[in-house]
This record gives C-alpha cells, sequence and structure tokens, in this order.
C-alpha cells in the first residue's frame, strides 16, 4: 500500500527533494509550508498524489488542527518529515533571547508538537515512521552555529528516547545529519544573522562562510533523499543518518575526539564513588 507522507518545509530543500522521490516511490505527499504556493508546479505534475498545505510549525494550534485534518481525509499518515528550518550565525554572547527562542520554535517546539500529534494514529496501527531532519551541527559545534546547533542537539536528545519509546510499537525514528548540501539554507532571506560587535574572529570567519557558500555546496538534496528513503526501506533502519562526505567525515572526526578526551581522564573519571564501595 502507498504510503502518506507529511513533509514540512517542502517548499525547497530537502523538502522539496524527498516530496519528489516519494513521489516518484508513487506515495502520496502532503507538503507543508509557510508559502505552500512554491509547490504548485509539482501539485499540477502529480495532482493525485501531491497536496499543498499551509502551515508554520511554530503556531502549535494550526499543528494539531493540519494532523487532524489530513488522518481525517487520508486516514493516516505514514511518514512524518520535520524538515522545515533555517540557520542562524552570531556568538554566544550575541545572540539574544528572542532569537535564541524564534529558532527553538522552529527547530525543537514545533517538530515535538508534530510528533506528539502523529503518534497517537501510529501507534493505533502499530507502524510509521519518523524522519527528523538534524545536522552535522547536532553532533557537534563550533564558533558562531552555537544558537542553531543547540536546537539541534536539543533535536537529537528527544528524537532519540522518542526512538527507544516507539520501537515496541513497529514506529521508527530516523536522525537525518546532513552536512553542506545545495538547499537555500544559507540563503540571504533564509540565514538569520545575530548582531556583530566584532569582537570574535572567528565568527567572523562562520559569518563569511555562511555568506559565501550558498549555491556551491557540494551535496545534492536529491541523491541525499534517496539514502533517506532507502534507510526507512531498510530491514535495520540507523537512528542517525550522517550525509555527505563532508558530513560523515565531520561526525567521525568529533566521535574520535570525544573518545580520546574521555580516555584521557577515563582513570580518575571512574574513581569518583564513595571509598569501599
Amino acid at each position: 500500500m502507498n504510503k502518506v507522507w507529511l513533509v514540512t518545509g517542502a517548499s525547497s530543500g530537502f523538502g522539496r527533494a524527498i516530496s519528489e522521490a516519494a513521489v516518484a516511490a508513487g506515495d502520496v505527499v502532503i507538503g507543508a509550508a509557510r508559502g505552500p504556493e512554491a509547490l504548485d508546479d509539482l501539485v499540477a505534475a502529480h495532482p493525485d498524489q501531491v497536496e499543498a498545505l499551509r502551515l508554520d510549525v511554530t503556531d502549535l494550534a494550526a499543528v494539531d488542527a493540519a494532523v487532524r485534518d489530513v488522518v481525517a481525509r487520508y486516514g493516516r499518515i505514514d511518514v512524518l518529515v520535520n524538515n522545515a528550518g533555517r540557520t542562524h550565525v552570531g556568538a554566544v554572547e550575541e545572540t539574544a533571547d528572542q532569537e535564541l527562542r524564534d529558532l527553538f520554535d522552529l527547530h525543537f517546539f514545533g517538530p515535538a508538537a508534530l510528533v506528539r500529534a502523529v503518534l497517537p494514529h501510529m501507534r493505533e496501527r502499530r507502524s510509521g515512521a519518523i524522519v527528523q531532519m538534524s545536522s552535522m551541527g547536532g553532533q557537534m559545534s563550533f564558533a558562531g552555529f552555537g544558537a542553531y546547533s543547540a536546537t539541534k542537539f536539543a533535536l537529537e536528545g528527544l528524537s532519540e528516547a522518542l526512538a527507544d519509546e516507539v520501537a515496541e510499537y513497529g514506529i521508527k525514528v530516523l536522525i537525518v545529519e546532513p552536512g553542506a548540501f545545495r538547499t537555500s539554507l544559507f540563503g540571504t532571506g533564509r540565514a538569520g544573522v545575530s548582531a556583530d560587535s566584532g569582537v570574535y574572529a572567528k565568527v567572523g570567519e562562520t559569518r563569511g562562510f555562511v555568506a559565501g557558500g550558498h549555491g556551491s555546496q557540494p551535496g545534492d538534496p536529491a541523491k541525499a533523499a534517496a539514502v533517506i528513503l532507502a534507510a526507512l526501506e531498510a530491514e535495520r533502519t540507523p537512528l542517525r543518518l550522517p550525509l555527505g562526505d563532508d558530513g560523515v567525515s565531520a561526525v567521525l572526526a568529533h566521535l574520535d575526539q570525544v573518545r580520546e578526551e574521555v580516555t584521557a581522564w577515563e582513570k580518575q573519571s571512574r574513581a569518583t564513588a564513595f571509598d569501599g564501595q
């Protein structure tokens, strides 16, 4: 039976690529976006398979209503893809409280609300999949990406617990950690930027990397979408899926660094029990 997908941020980038891949597989896609008109061409080409839905994932009441409506009309949601997002660059000291809260609303609280909304239906059918679009920045961070990575770290922590909770109901959870892919993430209209005092030179380097990286990223979103679909169909779907040569290399290097640091202090760290324990 063909699957029913609910994909947020479906108008461009990974959301669009995943939607197109699902349609090519014969599935039905409800593409959610703040500007659903960007999906008009996909809807026109596949009117029986694609529906564009206006949705701001930071509007939690609208999230609940959208899920109820989709389930009422299609009978189920087989795959939820939490993809809506944007980047943000700024030093931790210079990132305003409201900027941080807005980013968490988009990358954490919105996806959490969508998960809560779809899970009762998936549990009832004892099947389903939840795809959480994170980033290699959900495993590590560096100057300028503190706020962005904080939201992705939070999403990954939630998702790891979620995977453990829902496995007994036949529900899969896949955390996707892309490197640099040719999406609109670094576009001028999509990249959030905090005020720059010029105090932190490394943050300035990151700003330059983001500003100059739009349109030249090495990763192909269509190829990434194909790997995501393959991972969901695999007998053993991984919990985490780094994507891109840069993403895989960065995650592996970070894991090596963590192991090295833990091992260096292992003896002292283990010797912290009460005497005689």
